[in-house]
């Protein structure tokens, strides 16, 4: 036998801290048909600083679709299938890198997926630029080992073979046609070279991770083996291994022989699917209507009275396909929603998710029981859904399981008509929905009876749009995308059903008000900037004010929200807001000429606008502007302390009532915003930040100039002497 070996490798992802699916991070290789074996090599590190410490690495594998992963133990939403993926744990303590090895014998063809993410969030909001975060990084790359000449077992033909050493299994494959309702193995002819009695083992079928349903054979001495599989996986190639249990030098000679039983279906005529279709798409004719209704009952009538059909060991029911988006797909039965079910034979459908671009959402499958239709008060409509082959011989004892597969059972009965199933990230496979009708053991009428069950299947991204406290969205991986809903006000979960943290309407609501009104503390900044003249300040603080206001109004997570305007506009405003009035009040400060305070802060808030267009969430946007103003007042301070030969500014009183509390002030408000906030104290911690903040600029806003007077009516008809007296006191002051 030749062996190919071929290497697959992605780039490394920087891993984040679990929260929500989206941190974790998303390798897809494809695995080629008859590989033998799988390695995969995971490399993960860490960077050198001190702010990096040991790490445990989770990584999560899957065959068919992404893994379903639950690291915060949260509830799943009700009617969702979970099964634990396969995972492991890579430690990264003293060592900076860790290189791990993972090997799969005979692993499934397709779509293998693996998940990595580091342990839970801590859930503090940290300002980009304060700290520097270790970057942990993770690498997978996939060696695989191909046959490329693998001999093929035809159906019905023995194939003698020999197996020369147990370090050289024998690997043979076996196509499975559709309509395969068993398949049988049998191994006879059993010799060894040595003359001794022959021991082997026969391994059937491929790894599937998190799930391996490989069905392994022993046979001893000359005896034939057989081994009999009930639904084999339709239209696919079948793997088998044999490898002897016998000494290193002994060679085993064996025939094999592999037969199937094929199931005839019973459906109506390809052409009158074909009619009902046609009409369904396009409408009745003009001055015929109904037509389109006629025809498919008539379609519908047919495929119920296909002479032979009760006699068919099962029933197909036609499904179109229709695709609405991406990962978004309905199924729509051509002979209407109701599907026939009885108990001879079971009813079939198709859905048809083979795409390999399905798997990135969830698949939601709902019966509902037709009571009238069901004459039997104790029966049950017993359903499987499956992937790779459908189950068809439904019964109470059985558990939708098939050759090498486990489905999921659903029943509706007249007690419970109604039953829905979601299959999260549903694997790449033709699916099945097997249904078919039960009675309790002495009724002999269940044998005529038949059920009406309306069946609605679809694909969505995300199960009920993430609910009312989540949001979905839509993740990529190089071209794969997949679906994954991100909670809000301590909803969690899946698809954010699970309340256990959830936030009360009472608590939204004080969030709410919290971080808006605690905005109206500007107003006595805006009182004493107009009181002192500072007209253009004070423009700056009622801006700040009324777009923090209502950003933060939209910004809530739970149900009290408005949104005056687009979110991202109602940020960038906020944002601009916060940091020109920084800006502004720094130079007020610095008491240097009107005509370049202006010209600064004209170009100062063009230059900041533009900062903040390139990245909103920067440290420096804020604290550039502030040292940069800050360098102006401490100059033009020091120019005036100079000229007057003492302190500027000269009075105590200015310092110990006004300077000393601002600064004080808005050094705790820079500290409770860098350091102190989380998710969890949001709501209280920001609004401190607000009142701090909005307090030390009504501290630090200078006295007005002395030749200016309080407001009065009075003197705004005297506007021409004002103006004058003002210039000769400017004037004067700088003589």
């Amino acid at each position: 036998s030749l062996y190919v070996s071929e290497y697959f490798s992605q780039s490394a992802q920087k891993l984040n801290f679990y929260s929500w699916y989206g941190n974790a991070k998303l390798f897809h290789f494809h695995v080629p048909e008859d590989t033998v074996l799988l390695r995969w090599l995971l490399q993960a590190s860490r960077g050198k600083g001190p702010e990096c410490t040991p790490m445990e690495i989770t990584v999560h594998f899957r065959h068919g679709a992404p893994p379903v992963i639950n690291p915060l133990g949260t509830l799943f939403p009700a009617n969702a299938t979970v099964r634990p993926s396969y995972n492991i744990s890579i430690t990264l303590s003293s060592a900076v890198q860790n290189t791990t090895f993972v090997n799969v014998s005979t692993p499934s063809a397709g779509d293998w997926f693996i998940a990595a993410h580091l342990p839970e969030a801590a859930g503090r909001i940290e300002v980009k630029g304060f700290s520097t975060p270790c970057p942990y990084m993770f690498q997978a790359d996939m060696f695989v080992l191909r046959l490329t000449d693998m001999p093929v077992l035809e159906p019905g033909v023995p194939m003698p073979h020999t197996v020369v050493s147990p370090a050289k299994p024998l690997h043979v494959k076996v196509f499975v046609p559709k309509h395969a309702a068993g398949m049988r193995f049998e191994l006879r002819s059993c010799v060894t070279n040595e003359k001794k009695a022959c021991a082997v083992r026969v391994v059937l079928g491929s790894i599937t991770l998190p799930q391996s349903f490989q069905r392994i054979l022993t046979c001893t001495g000359s005896v034939n083996c057989s081994l009999a599989l009930d639904s084999p996986p339709w239209e696919k190639w079948l793997q088998i291994m044999v490898e002897s249990l016998g000494t290193a030098n002994a060679s085993v000679s064996v025939e094999m022989l592999a037969s199937f039983t094929v199931c005839r279906p019973g459906s109506a005529s390809s052409f009158l699917n074909f009619i009902s279709l046609n009409q369904s798409q396009t409408g009745a004719r003009p001055g015929t209507p109904g037509a389109a209704g006629s025809s498919a009952q008539s379609a519908g009538e047919a495929a119920h009275n296909t002479p032979g059909q009760r006699s068919s060991c099962l029933q197909t029911q036609p499904v179109v396909r229709e695709d609405l988006d991406v990962v978004s797909v309905r199924y729509r039965l051509l002979n209407g929603p109701s599907v026939p079910v009885n108990s001879l034979s079971p009813t079939l459908l198709l859905l048809n998710l083979n795409t390999g671009m399905d798997s990135g959402g969830s698949l939601v499958v709902s019966l509902l029981l037709n009571k009238t239709s069901v004459s039997l008060t104790n029966a049950t409509v017993a359903a499987c859904v499956n992937a790779a082959s459908p189950v068809l011989s439904l019964n109470a004892t059985r558990n939708c399981s098939t050759a090498f597969s486990q489905g999921y059972p659903l029943s509706v009965s007249t007690s419970s008509v109604e039953a829905t199933l979601i299959v999260l990230y549903p694997q790449t496979d033709d699916w099945f929905l097997s249904l078919q009708l039960l009675c309790p053991k002495g009724q002999g009428e269940c044998d005529t009876a038949e059920a009406k069950v309306t069946v609605f299947a679809y694909l969505t991204p995300c199960f009920n749009d993430c609910g009312p406290y989540g949001q979905c969205s839509l993740l990529r991986r190089h071209g794969y995308l997949y679906a994954a809903c991100s909670c809000k006000a301590g909803w969690g979960g899946w698809s954010c059903t699970d309340d256990t943290k959830a936030q009360s309407i009472g608590a939204q609501n004080l969030a709410t008000l919290l971080l808006t009104l605690s905005n109206l503390m500007f107003l006595p900044a805006i009182a004493v900037a107009v009181y002192r003249y500072y007209l253009v300040e004070a423009s700056v603080y009622t801006y700040t004010m009324f777009f923090s206001t209502f950003y933060h109004a939209c910004d809530q997570p739970g149900v009290a929200v408005m949104c005056i305007m687009d979110y991202d506009t109602l940020q960038y405003c906020d944002f601009l807001g916060s940091v020109v009035s920084i800006w502004v009040t720094i130079l007020c400060m610095a008491r240097v000429k009107k005509i370049l305070k202006y010209v600064l802060f004209v170009l100062g808030t063009l230059l900041i606008a533009m900062s903040l267009q390139l990245d909103r969430r920067g440290v420096w946007n804020m604290m550039g502007p502030c040292l940069f103003a800050l360098v102006i007042m401490i100059a033009a301070w020091v120019h005036h302390g100079t000229k007057r030969r003492h302190c500027y500014p000269s009075s105590w009183k200015r310092w110990v009532f006004y300077l000393l509390p601002g600064i004080t002030l808005a050094f705790i408000a820079i500290s409770v915003y860098a350091f102190m906030e989380t998710n969890e104290n949001y709501y209280y911690t920001h609004s401190i930040w607000h009142v701090l903040v909005a307090c030390s600029v009504a501290f630090l806003l200078p006295p007005r100039d002395k030749h200016k007077k309080p407001w009065a009516w009075s003197q705004k008809l005297t506007c021409r002497y004002q103006i004058c007296q003002n210039d000769r006191e400017e004037l004067y002051a700088v003589t």
